[in-house]
């Protein structure tokens, strides 16, 4: 377990690389796969920077990245596999690479993105920005097949001091690039990026990622929360976009300053049915807890429920995974 928090919180290391370090990492690699240690050594502020650099180097030699990454990791997996067995390796990775898989792979998955996002000028420029991030090291963001590794053997030490040290790093013959850690990173329960209010990864040079719960959203969009409107959620023509609106506004909050009326009642609450043009409606109950808070007030919460609900007794049973039928609780908390 202290392994794989150690490597969470090298994923989600923030802040100024450890330059020396890093750099001492990427040559314990070269050495370790055979190479000569590369001649030079640049510094870019984020991905998208290194990317940039990468295209202007010159003399930098064919990509590395086989040598340095892709064979040492393959060798050491092949021989912990035939060492552990295939149950021993599946319980090894289980415990401790899987367990941040997900969130880290989606994380570079949405830097790739926005890499490309930001340096394609025209649509022919994709494929070869997509071309230059194939030959990253991720550095940091390796950290789930690197936790497998961590304690049972050296060959992928030099990889392990450059993931604890820096972000991404691209390895050539003679000259390697290698891009400075995030200096901010929110994320969810879930571990999406989610901010409401700047980005939800930033870089010392300003490339930056918006997101609310996950879901991309332009920069000038997030900044308008703050002064959302009923009026305005309604106009908004991109649904999936109404609905970040709608979960920032406050799904009651827009029922009251709407003027919505309630499609059905009974004793388990109300059920009410936003219409939203080009999406589903959105339905919600509304539910009393029963059980008063200290001051003798009375808490209400918004259940979501299916667009398809309708009752309110309905609704409260789908949220218990129940039907409608089966649903008769004998004290309602």
């Amino acid at each position: 377990m202290q392994n794989v928090m150690t490597w969470r919180a090298v994923a989600a290391a923030t802040g100024a690389a450890d330059r020396a370090a890093a750099e001492e990492g990427v040559r314990l690699a070269y050495r370790t796969a055979g190479l000569e240690e590369p001649a030079t050594i640049v510094w870019a502020a984020s991905p998208k920077a290194a990317v940039e650099t990468v295209e202007k180097l010159t003399g930098a030699g064919p990509s590395v990245r086989d040598e340095v990454r892709t064979r040492p990791w393959a060798d050491e997996r092949r021989r912990l596999h035939d060492e552990l067995g295939p149950q021993g390796w599946s319980a090894l990775w289980s415990a401790t690479g899987a367990q941040l898989w997900d969130t880290t792979r989606e994380l570079a998955e949405r830097i790739r993105t926005g890499v490309v996002a930001e340096l394609m000028e025209q649509p022919e420029d994709e494929s070869d920005v997509r071309l230059l991030l194939l030959d990253a090291v991720l550095g940091q963001h390796d950290a789930a097949w690197l936790a497998a590794f961590d304690g049972r053997g050296e060959r992928l030490a030099g990889l392990a001091q450059v993931a604890r040290s820096a972000g991404w790093w691209w390895p050539y013959k003679n000259a390697v690039v290698i891009s400075e850690r995030p200096v901010e990173l929110h994320r969810d329960e879930a571990g999406r990026l989610d901010r409401g209010d700047g980005p939800a990864l930033a870089f010392p040079d300003g490339f930056a990622l918006y997101a609310w719960r996950g879901m991309p959203v332009p920069a000038a969009f997030l900044y308008e929360l703050a002064s959302l409107t009923p009026a305005r959620i309604r106009a908004e023509e991109n649904a999936e976009l109404r609905r970040v609106m709608l979960e920032f506004y406050g799904y009651d909050r827009y029922l009251s300053e709407s003027d919505a009326q309630p499609v059905h009642r009974d004793e388990t609450g109300i059920l009410w049915r936003i219409a939203l043009q080009g999406d589903e409606d959105v339905a919600m109950v509304e539910v009393v807890n029963s059980t008063p808070e200290p001051d003798g007030t009375h808490r209400t919460y918004w259940l979501r429920v299916p667009p398809t609900t309708r009752t309110a007794k309905e609704g409260v049973a789908w949220t218990f995974g129940l039907g409608q039928e089966a649903y008769e609780p004998v004290r309602q908390t």
